[in-house]
């Protein structure tokens, strides 16, 4: 298997990573369609060759327009992400909290949106960027970490949907839910990990956490 000629989604695509992940796709023979909430950020998307939707991925009513238009899926990359933190555990504010929700938020739509034509699909790949906060959690990202951390039992919980699913109907597991961790991103890493998600079987990627260091 390869990512040619699958048709991929980057939700929240307009960041520098969102950038490389579309075009180490494209140049993989994938149709990438890319979403962002402004226009003039996603025109560097349309000239790298991707398709462009001015969505919300924080929105499940968006996504799940979104998913009716384009039909066939075989992959969601959630990219919404952002940074705040730092002041120990005091400096953790509920407004720091609020501008780190929408990568949770972008999760929670574009998986519940597309879950179904991601299971339709003979290798359907869902994947989320994480962090290493998750694992070893400080006291001035404690915000940050949280999110990160609902996010990735989110996605573990779309792995054990596919699971059950391929179980409960007796065929093969085709769809794979998978988490990346990061320490500092590095968008090219990070699109060569993409890339990748349709050289392996299902089996083998399902529910793992794979570390981009």
């Amino acid at each position: 298997m390869s990512a040619s000629r699958r048709t991929v989604l980057l939700a929240g695509a307009t960041s520098a990573a969102g950038l490389a992940v579309a075009q180490a796709l494209i140049a993989a023979g994938a149709r990438v369609v890319a979403t962002g909430r402004s226009a003039e950020r996603l025109a560097a998307l349309r000239d790298a060759g991707a398709e462009v939707e001015v969505a919300d991925a924080m929105s499940l009513a968006s996504m799940t327009e979104l998913a009716a238009r384009l039909g066939p899926v075989d992959g969601v990359i959630s990219l919404v992400g952002g940074w705040r933190g730092g002041g120990g555990l005091a400096g953790q504010s509920d407004e720091d909290f609020d501008a780190l929700l929408p990568a949770l938020q972008a999760v929670r739509a574009t998986s519940r949106a597309f879950d179904s034509a991601l299971r339709a699909s003979d290798a359907g790949r869902f994947a989320i960027v994480s962090s290493v906060a998750v694992a070893r959690p400080l006291a001035g990202g404690a915000n940050y970490a949280a999110v990160k951390a609902a996010s990735e039992a989110w996605a573990r919980a779309v792995a054990q949907g596919f699971a059950k699913g391929a179980r409960d109907s007796g065929e093969p597991l085709r769809a794979a839910s998978v988490i990346f961790r990061a320490k500092a991103l590095d968008p090219e890493s990070l699109a060569r990990a993409v890339v990748s998600l349709w050289a392996a079987e299902a089996a083998e990627l399902n529910d793992r956490v794979i570390d981009l260091a």
